[in-house]
This record gives C-alpha cells, sequence and structure tokens, in this order.
C-alpha cells in the first residue's frame, strides 16, 4: 500500500467531479442524493494537511519501488527459484521496532 492510496481512502484532498462509468459528470443531485447549497463556508488546511497533499502529490510523480526489480522476482517465484532470507528479514523486522520504540529526540 503505498500513502496517496490511504490519503485517498481517508478522503483527504481535494474535492473531484462525480463521473459516471462513461467518464461524464453527474450532478450532485444524481451522484450521492445531495443538492448543493448557496452558502458558502471557508476551510482553512492545517500545515499537516497541506504537507499530506503535497507528499501525495510527490508520490504520484515517481515511481515507489523499482519495477524492473519487481519483475525479476515474479519470474524467479514462477520459476520455483525464488528463496527469502529469513536472517535478513528477522534483521530487518527486529531494527524497524527499535526504530518504533526508540524515544523521539527533538
Amino acid at each position: 500500500m503505498n500513502i496517496s492510496d490511504s490519503i485517498k481512502k481517508l478522503g483527504i484532498g481535494v474535492d473531484k467531479p462525480v463521473l459516471d462509468k462513461n467518464g461524464a459528470g453527474k450532478s450532485a443531485e444524481k451522484a450521492g442524493g445531495q443538492t448543493p447549497t448557496t452558502s458558502q463556508d471557508n476551510v482553512t488546511l492545517s500545515a499537516a494537511s497541506v504537507q499530506l497533499q503535497s507528499l501525495e502529490a510527490g508520490l504520484s510523480s515517481s515511481e515507489v519501488f523499482d519495477a524492473k526489480k519487481v519483475e525479476e522476482i515474479k519470474a524467479s517465484i514462477a520459476r520455483g527459484e525464488f528463496s527469502v532470507d529469513t536472517a535478513k528479514v528477522a534483521d530487518g523486522l527486529l531494527q524497524t521496532v527499535k526504530d518504533l520504540i526508540q524515544p523521539k529526540k527533538g
């Protein structure tokens, strides 16, 4: 899972128009049963929200993983040649736990 998927699931971000399966726009009434109001509300985004949105934009424009490496691993699994270095996995898990429980300085 990547961060932008999580942000989309939480509904964080700029509202986008509702599209039907053909890509055509729908009115709010047809889309969700609500009709738009004429009043205007002011919304102020927190610094964290702005930071999340900029993070989402940065992730969508660059690869988060090496696609070539993923294809090599898939092929290795398909041939039955893929092996897992359990010591390396265990070391990585232990380091992650140490990082998580270590008190933050600052």
